[in-house]
């Protein structure tokens, strides 16, 4: 108990003696309330009364020292009730007030409902006081997490000590990356002074090598780096480290908004290293914090005995480290991202350089990632792989294959020939003759050469290109004359051999008889019909193919054949 004055103690018993509360005697005597309840306390355990109180100390009613205040009463035992004058003004109202107190209602409107229907007299601040008194809160329990050897790891970013800042000569605070393992409590610790998702992953990347293989899962904070859209359900990753974790087999597990207990062993992990390792500390560089982190994690951190597992941190990681995932070969390669428009010639620009992006439409955005050496085009919402090509080494370079320019005539000799060479060789040979003698301005005769392929069967233009070659007059009007001559040969060699089939023969070319056939009394009547509409009546619709029937064409189908397909069975046997 506070040692008062005897001018004061007096003051104190006078004010006491006059019913004075404790809370108006300590405002007016400024002395602390504690100290006034303590030894008001004192005085009635010492069941002196109050009308004996001494005026002053040493006087026969009152010992020289106050014995201490007692200890607090057991439970179901009750305190020994106070005098009126001692005891809060809302007293009378207990019962109404703890019953208000469980409802939720705050202390304000308690003193309002008390003034209005009970006639209080007192001021609020009594009413505050009391209801804190009145109101118990209930202990919130909290789990104790259990994971086994290589489960989980948790992640955060703390803040560092004092390091300069090369870019300022100035001392900076860095932030302290720290990732711990859930069952062995070994963490790996590291400092930097930006951060970005590259710089995320490669932190995370640092630490699985450092021990030596990667957990199961790994339980960070809803970071922009790591989370891009935080949910309680279904969280959106950064891609580039959602790519990173799948390279290594790891599982990220957010944990939700402002419920740091999740990842408690990582918030302790950093609060140990900045209590214990980095405070008070300065750095002259990063790489200097970086390398005694290490040190203190290996000599120190390390080879204590955890307080609530009770054994050395390093002798559970020894246990540990078999469980933990096997590192990849490879390292992961990291991307940046961004999307462009597919250009009207199928490209999409990229840092100066054009790349082909078909099959996606002219006109839609798509997913770019720039690897260091190659770049991936992806489609922009299921993120399935269109193209993939190497990196342009220079600014203006177009990876656009010949295969998927429209027109480009420094490009076109090579395609013209292939469909010369599909010809045949006479017409490869003509072509190639054509480019020698005229360069680009033949490949318009050489097109129209290999435009024959369409009217003409591919054996016809073959004899064709070979005739104008043996004649050295290799140009489109000369083979087009030539197969034109060739066709009409082979058309009237075909015509005559049909009518020589029909003479010696003796089976009839076309049927004569057959159900669906119509009988010639049918056609007679048809000609009377005709004859009398012509005398003035009107004429019934005939239709197409019966008009072609009557003017003697009965072979109809054959005369509407293309010509190209006539042509195509022209070929003989």
């Amino acid at each position: 108990m506070n040692v008062l004055t005897p001018q004061k103690r007096t003051t104190v018993i006078t004010l006491l003696q006059n019913n004075v509360s404790q809370h108006e005697i300590g405002r007016k005597t400024g002395i602390d309330r504690k100290t006034i309840r303590k030894l008001t306390q004192a005085i009635f355990a010492a069941a002196l009364p109050a009308s004996n109180f001494p005026m002053a100390t040493g006087s026969p009613g009152l010992p020289d020292q106050i014995p201490p205040p007692r200890p607090p009463a057991l439970e179901g035992t009750q305190s020994p009730a106070l005098p009126a004058h001692a005891r809060s003004a809302c007293e009378p109202h207990r019962a109404w007030i703890e019953t208000q107190v469980r409802l939720g209602r705050n202390a304000m409107a308690i003193y309002q409902e008390l003034v209005d229907c009970y006639g209080f007299q007192s001021r609020y601040n009594s009413v505050k006081r009391f209801c804190r008194s009145v109101r118990k809160g209930e202990p919130e329990q909290f789990d104790r997490l259990e994971f086994l050897p290589g489960e989980e790891a948790q992640v955060d970013y703390g803040e560092g000590a004092l390091a300069l800042y090369p870019a300022s000569s100035r001392y900076r605070r860095p932030r302290l990356f720290v990732m711990t393992l859930r069952y062995s409590r070994r963490s790996f610790r590291r400092v930097v002074w930006k951060s970005s998702s590259e710089v995320w992953a490669r932190l995370h990347e640092e630490a699985f090598r450092y021990f030596g293989g990667c957990p199961q899962y790994v339980v960070l904070d809803n970071l922009k780096e790591g989370v891009i859209k935080p949910d309680i359900y279904e969280p959106e990753l950064n891609r580039v480290y959602a790519a990173m974790l799948v390279h290594y087999g790891v599982v990220a597990d957010p944990a939700r908004i402002r419920d740091p207990n999740r990842k408690g062993t990582v918030e302790s992990a950093i609060q140990h290293t900045q209590a214990t390792a980095l405070k008070g500390r300065r750095f002259e560089s990063i790489e200097a914090q970086n390398i005694y982190l290490a040190h203190w994690e290996e000599n120190w951190a390390a080879k204590r005995i955890h307080g609530r597992a009770k054994r050395q941190v390093e002798e559970m990681f020894q246990e540990e480290r078999p469980q933990l995932k096997t590192l990849p070969i490879e390292g992961f390669r990291y991307f940046t991202e961004g999307t462009r428009t597919v250009l009207d010639d199928t490209t999409v620009q990229v840092d100066g350089a054009w790349y082909a992006a078909r099959p996606a439409p002219i006109g839609s955005i798509v997913l770019v990632r720039l690897y260091a050496h190659e770049i991936e085009i992806r489609d922009l919402k299921t993120l399935a792989l269109i193209r993939r090509h190497s990196l342009a080494m220079h600014k203006g370079d177009v990876k656009l294959p010949d295969a998927e320019r429209v027109f480009n005539p420094s490009r076109q000799t090579r395609q013209i020939l292939a469909r010369a060479e599909a010809i045949g060789t006479k017409t490869q040979e003509l072509c190639l003759k054509l480019f020698e003698r005229r360069g680009r301005e033949g490949q318009k005769s050489m097109w129209g050469i290999v435009g024959l392929g369409l009217r003409y069967p591919a054996w016809l233009l073959e004899q064709a290109c070979a005739t104008a070659l043996a004649r050295q007059t290799p140009s489109y009007k000369t083979v087009r004359s030539i197969a034109d001559q060739l066709f009409s040969q082979v058309v009237t060699r075909l015509d005559a051999r049909q009518g020589e089939l029909s003479l010696d023969s003796a089976t009839p070319l076309l049927t004569q008889e057959h159900e669906l056939i119509r009988d010639i009394t049918e056609y007679a009547e048809f000609f009377k019909r005709c004859v009398g509409n012509a005398e003035g009546q009107t004429a019934e619709p005939v239709a197409p193919d019966c008009r072609a029937s009557l003017a003697g064409q009965t072979n109809c189908c054959a005369i509407r054949q293309p010509q190209a397909l006539r042509a195509q069975t022209l070929k003989p046997a």
